[in-house]
């Protein structure tokens, strides 16, 4: 496995496992590698589109899509843990045998596709 896959399956790990965004420093920790080597990583994933980087921070993260590293209103509850999301009306699945069940949805984009990244928090 290469150094950034290791670097993203951290960050995801420990989102699900603590509810937040791990700083390049954690991550660093947890993988035995140094923080410059994680930065730049870092970098490597915002320029990929696989994560957000907080304004004027190369260490912290804003998003890791589907998560927020911030406080919204949009919340994700499963079992007795609460992630927050970057955005969308509240919905509802069913799970079964491990699989949601088909539902009709909806869903609508103030912005077109191809500007999205170029002001994504806004997005």
């Amino acid at each position: 496995m290469d150094f950034d896959t290791s670097v993203k399956l951290n960050i995801y790990e420990t989102i699900a496992s603590t509810t937040r965004m791990p700083t390049s420093t954690e991550v660093a920790s947890a993988i035995d590698s140094s923080v410059p080597e994680v930065v730049q990583a870092f970098q490597r994933l915002y320029e990929k589109r696989l994560l957000v980087l907080e304004p004027g921070s190369l260490s912290h993260i804003r998003m890791a899509p589907p998560f927020s590293g911030i406080e919204t209103q949009h919340r994700v509850k499963i079992e007795d843990k609460i992630y927050f999301a970057n955005c969308d009306e509240p919905m509802t699945f069913q799970i079964r045998d491990g699989k949601p069940l088909p539902q009709e949805c909806v869903i609508h984009f103030a912005v077109p596709a191809s500007q999205w990244w170029k002001d994504i928090v806004y997005t």
